[in-house]
């Protein structure tokens, strides 16, 4: 899994398997001993990636806080762990758009998301989002995080004013 984060980060989903067997030290064979084909892998990656990051936002979650600060710990811990991961955000960003990535994949990487899910409902209930389907309130919230850790990484010094102004940012738009 690690090799093919590295070759999907770096080439794409179009990456041959050859590659990223390469990368991982063993035949291109043995690649398909613990993955039936390059999909299966890819689903099997995407939704350890998602696992992983709602693991990463949830870590230590101080649920007896008043939810604003819920929020801004799981945002800081979700864009520490894209920060610090460079490489596994631009692969799930890849596998996120792939047409390989099956619905029940989606539907099990939906339900590792399901703790930020439920923070999003709660936080949006009296505000001016709280109408909107959350799927859209979700995909504004990902832009957000995206343009929030572009900055994050650009600008390392800044790295924290930029969380928190882009968690600032959030909470208007949902609180």
């Amino acid at each position: 899994m690690s090799a093919a984060i590295r070759v999907i980060a770096s080439q794409g989903l179009g990456a041959a398997t050859a590659t990223i067997a390469q990368e991982a030290g063993v035949s291109n064979g043995s690649l398909f001993t613990y993955f039936e084909t390059k999909a299966d892998l890819m689903n099997q990656l995407y939704i350890e990636l998602k696992a992983e990051m709602a693991a990463a936002a949830l870590d230590r979650l101080p649920t007896k806080s008043e939810i604003r600060k819920q929020g801004l710990h799981m945002w800081s811990n979700w864009l520490r762990w894209a920060t610090s991961s460079p490489e596994k955000r631009r692969t799930l960003a890849h596998l996120g758009v792939s047409d390989d990535i099956t619905p029940e994949s989606l539907q099990t990487g939906h339900q590792t998301m399901a703790g930020m899910a439920k923070f999003l409902e709660r936080s949006r209930e009296n505000g001016p989002m709280r109408n909107a389907p959350l799927g859209f309130v979700v995909a504004l919230m990902n832009a957000m995080a995206d343009a929030t850790i572009d900055f994050m990484i650009r600008d390392p010094a800044n790295a924290k004013k930029h969380c928190k102004a882009g968690f600032d940012a959030l909470w208007r738009m949902l609180g």
